[in-house]
């Protein structure tokens, strides 16, 4: 295997995982545990790496200015592709139209309403009470105000707090060289994590709801080749072809994993080594991405909404349909990369255009599915926004 770079070796242990998963049926989950070990290795490099990276990041910038222009920047650029993400969602699913004419028996169960939390709570919230606590149950969101403050903190003492920035950064070399020793068994770990998915889902699922993983795979599509490639080629200055066998790896895993947080080292080290991304841009913009920019996740509400509204024969108000909009951008700051994620943000999108919650029942059995999809979408759309912030941090130096 060591003769194949390693997306090769990626796709090689994907395309397997499949075959076999299709062949021994729910009898491949003898492998899982393969799959769950290689998890728990990029879960226990995910904390320390993104706080260590951080923290280096900040104290290389040796300006609070600077901080300030690359995170308006950072999320500027979210919000602009998280509205068009949810637009093209909206369009792809009015143009598919998933839910008419479907003839399915009702799921029984019914969703629990969630609480959409205020603007005032979610702002509350990225500040931690206890940072040891933040750390130990991986709130990344609370753990980026933590490496801010530090780095920040740093940058203002000084010389006395050199020796403070030195652990930080051999800190995040420590965590880098075991980053590259845990990818190297990342075609083995995908293997054992999709061979049991594909065994597990029968024709008999997802023949009825095709539609919808067709709107969501188009539309991810369209969100990758279009926006993404207009945004890196413009104001990133990169190839698109380029960009995508850069980031390629860690879209592969994404899809694979369905998680933004288990991705992030494997991110970080795609945008560094493959598409020339700093380390001062790439240990900010990639951390706060996996945390509030979910692209994927706002295709999944538009297309969801459209779906579960003609499932129960419901006419969308284009006042509706601006709600949406505004809801599924609103929605994503601050939701968890983690799987499921995406079924806790679409019950609060139905929730503000009144569509009835047990339609979430409707797509609950395909969720992992669509969740490979939009997390994959999410984690470029990551990449992407590193690539243009870097370009445009370039720009203003050299001015």
């Amino acid at each position: 295997m060591k003769k194949f770079g390693m997306l090769t070796q990626i796709l090689i242990g994907f395309v397997l995982a499949i075959v076999l998963g299709a062949i021994f049926g729910p009898k491949i989950a003898v492998v899982q545990p393969l799959g769950d070990l290689f998890l728990r290795l990029i879960k226990f490099i995910v904390v320390p790496l993104v706080l260590a990276s951080l923290v280096t990041g900040i104290t290389s910038l040796n300006n609070v200015n600077k901080l300030l222009s690359i995170g308006g920047k950072t999320i500027a650029y979210f919000m602009a592709t998280t509205f068009m993400a949810v637009v093209i969602g909206l369009v792809v699913g009015f143009a598919i139209s998933p839910g008419k004419g479907l003839d399915i028996e009702m799921p029984t169960q019914n969703a629990e309403k969630a609480e959409i939390p205020g603007t005032i709570d979610t702002i509350l919230n990225i500040v931690p009470v206890n940072p040891f606590e933040s750390l130990s149950t991986g709130n990344i969101l609370q753990i980026i105000f933590v490496a801010i403050a530090f780095g920040i903190a740093i940058t203002a003492v000084g010389e006395k707090a050199k020796p403070l920035a030195s652990f930080f950064d051999a800190l995040a070399l420590v965590m880098y060289k075991i980053t590259g020793v845990i990818m190297k068994f990342a075609p083995i770990g995908i293997f054992g994590i999709l061979a049991p998915i594909v065994g597990n889902y029968g024709l008999e699922v997802l023949m009825p709801l095709l539609k919808v993983i067709l709107a969501v795979a188009i539309a991810c599509a369209i969100q990758l080749l279009v926006t993404y490639s207009i945004a890196v080629r413009t104001m990133g200055k990169m190839s698109p072809i380029t960009f995508l066998k850069g980031i390629a790896p860690a879209g592969v895993f994404a899809f694979t994993t369905a998680s933004s947080s288990a991705t992030l080292p494997i991110s970080i080290r795609n945008t560094e080594e493959n598409l020339g991304v700093s380390k001062e841009v790439s240990s900010f913009v990639l951390p706060l991405g996996s945390t509030i920019n979910m692209d994927g996740s706002a295709i999944y509400q538009g297309i969801a909404v459209v779906f579960i509204a003609q499932f129960f024969n419901v006419d969308l108000t284009f006042a509706n349909i601006v709600t949406v909009v505004l809801m599924s951008i609103l929605v994503s700051i601050g939701a968890a990369g983690v799987p499921g994620a995406g079924l806790i943000m679409l019950t609060m999108v139905l929730q503000s255009v009144n569509l009835p919650l047990e339609g979430i029942a409707l797509v609950a059995a395909i969720d992992r599915i669509l969740d490979m999809f939009r997390t994959s979408v999410n984690v470029m759309g990551d990449a992407s926004a590193a690539v243009v912030v870097q370009n445009l941090e370039n720009k203003k130096k050299s001015a």
